[in-house]
């Protein structure tokens, strides 16, 4: 039996583990993958809105919160696989088939990347697709479809350009929702050729992915585009499947909160960019790990 159990190890998830071990609460954190760091680990701009701290990347500033954390005395489990969780009874159950229970419980569990679910988009996994603008240089040399058209899809679309003969940047707008800074980029490098109002309906390949097929708006037919590498940015989407029908949440999956962030569950707790939808930052998941550790913490010491 813990204090605390969190789930998630982002921004989110160590800034509450932070606090809750200034407060004393014997805490357990429960994160996914091997290293903890979240949506940061994806971040490769230069961070500068982050008050007080400048950071070239999302990994520079994931470091210097585990710096801030690594003489904190709390528990971090990474590649955890959670088989299943009651939030009532707040008891999180291990594939391992062990169970952990706690007095409170926060869902930090961050967001994953949405899917187009069109034909070749799992086929090629390993295979063309690109799962990171990291991994650019496996595709120095080759023509590559960026799909999106916010922040992430032009950051890509700009570290790819740099390595790679030609880009593509596909997406449903009539405008990108990129920051203008991006944009302002974009409009000049010569590398980068952008189709708004346009939707990719396949990706076609053999062994490789070889080219994708793209529907323009008012056009007759859709075409094909010949590229080696295709990356998908169109948003994000809450890990919530693990509580689906256990708490409040909204018509897109994320979890509805309170000012103190709790959620419709008494003791369980959200923070982050799960609970989030309207603004998720860095620093406001910094700011709400610490909100709820000291909501959990006052009550206990009032009990």
């Amino acid at each position: 039996m813990h204090d605390v159990l969190i789930i998630g190890a982002g921004p989110a998830g160590l800034s509450a583990a932070r606090w809750c071990d200034e407060l004393g609460l014997d805490t357990l954190v429960l994160e996914a993958s091997e290293e903890v760091g979240g949506q940061l680990l994806s971040i490769h701009h230069p961070i500068e809105n982050y008050l007080g701290v400048h950071a070239e990347n999302g990994r520079e500033l994931r470091d210097l919160f585990v710096e801030q954390t690594k003489n904190c005395d709390f528990d971090l489990w990474t590649n955890v696989e959670i088989a299943g969780v009651d939030l009532r009874a707040r008891c999180v159950t291990l594939r391992s088939g062990e169970e952990l229970r706690s007095i409170a419980i926060i869902i930090a569990a961050g967001l994953r990347r949405r899917k187009l679910g069109i034909p070749g988009e799992d086929e090629f996994v390993g295979r063309g697709m690109i799962e990171s603008s990291g991994d650019r240089e496996a595709f120095a040399g080759r023509d590559v479809c960026v799909i999106g058209g916010g922040d992430a899809a032009a950051e890509n679309a700009l570290l790819l350009a740099e390595v790679c003969p030609t880009v593509t940047l596909v997406h449903r707008g009539k405008k990108l929702r990129a920051r203008r800074e991006f944009i302002e980029t974009l409009q000049t490098n010569h590398c980068i050729t952008v189709f708004p109002e346009s939707v990719v309906r396949r990706i076609i390949g053999h062994e490789k992915v070889e080219a994708v097929e793209i529907e323009r708006a008012g056009a007759i037919k859709p075409f094909q585009m010949a590229v080696q590498g295709v990356i998908v940015r169109i948003g994000f989407a809450p890990n919530t499947d693990l509580f689906r029908d256990q708490l409040g949440m909204d018509e897109r999956g994320y979890v509805v909160v309170n000012g103190a962030q709790e959620t419709s569950v008494e003791n369980v707790f959200a923070i982050g960019d799960v609970a989030n939808p309207l603004a998720p930052t860095i620093i406001g998941a910094v700011g709400a790990g610490a909100t709820a550790a000291k909501v959990i913490a006052s009550r206990l010491k009032g009990r």
